[in-house]
């Protein structure tokens, strides 16, 4: 793989390539931007390469090599969804062995979040910093399978913009518009669009969600092996995964920082993208 690519008209127009990895799974993804280590993104429940919000990927680009993928099964990815966090971060680390990636920094958002720690723990010698969005700690009580209303607006067979809207913004007016601009931003791409995600994957990342949530204190416990500088960010009103989960997994890390945008729910990073990207550099550029 080339060391760096920069690609004209930002994210919307990035293409589509794909890469075979040694397990056997052909991994669809887009880049932007230069610089290493590359900034790899792991992506939250259901969504594929089209769920990014190019204006956060671009503002994050502007200063180094951003590469988003779809996890084995995902979207334009072949293979099956695995049902647990442990299969999906051994398929992730596939695929970066695939790009020949040998230090990375690694956000991961959500579900994402989840497979970016076992990463971490799994390959540390790989991973140079983790920035952490909407997370938890395995094992963490209360992570056990999400609230009734959160699986009604987001687990549902088809996709549902205003469910989308109520789990990933607040009611108030400005984030509300906020999540009406995110949306009106990742459908701009109208050609080469990412396959969407299928039921089989929305079913297999829920039992690894719920696997991922079942109290266990020695699991807890764990997270306190990652040994890399992490920043851990949440919005202040997120019904899907709540922001004391933020500062549970903060403090079991050692070198954890924490932040939490006010006014914001699941999808802080995407209404906040100008405050978050810019975040999200001073973290990577900061000295050891």
């Amino acid at each position: 793989m080339t060391a760096t690519m920069s690609t004209a008209g930002g994210y919307v127009a990035a293409p589509n390539r794909v890469v075979r990895a040694s397990n056997g799974i052909d991994y669809a993804y887009r880049e932007i931007g230069e610089g290493t280590p590359p900034l790899v993104l792991l992506q939250h429940f259901r969504g594929n390469l089209d769920n990014w919000d190019p204006a956060l990927i671009d503002a994050m680009a502007s200063a180094r090599r951003v590469v988003t993928f779809d996890n084995a099964g995902v979207g334009g990815s072949t293979g099956t969804t695995p049902s647990t966090i442990a299969q999906m971060a051994i398929d992730a680390i596939a695929f970066l062995d695939a790009m020949e990636f040998v230090e990375v920094d690694v956000l991961g958002f959500s579900i994402g979040s989840f497979v970016a720690q076992e990463i971490a723990l799994r390959r540390p010698g790989v991973v140079r910093r983790l920035v952490l969005a909407s997370s938890a700690p395995q094992g963490a009580a209360g992570m056990h399978g999400w609230a009734p209303g959160v699986i009604q607006a987001v687990g549902g067979f088809a996709p549902n913009p205003d469910g989308y809207l109520g789990v990933f913004f607040t009611s108030s007016a400005p984030s509300r518009q906020a999540g009406l601009e995110t949306l009106e931003r990742i459908t701009t791409r109208h050609e080469d669009r990412d396959k969407p995600t299928t039921w089989q994957t929305r079913q297999a990342q829920y039992d690894a969600v719920c696997a991922w949530g079942i109290p266990d204190h020695g699991r807890l416990q764990r997270a306190g092996a990652i040994d890399v500088p992490v920043f851990v960010a949440n919005g202040d009103s997120d019904p899907m995964i709540l922001p004391h989960y933020s500062y549970l997994l903060a403090g079991l890390i050692p070198h954890a920082q924490v932040k939490i945008y006010p006014d914001a729910a699941h999808g802080f990073l995407f209404q906040c993208h100008a405050a978050f990207a810019e975040d999200v550099e001073t973290f990577l550029n900061a000295p050891q």
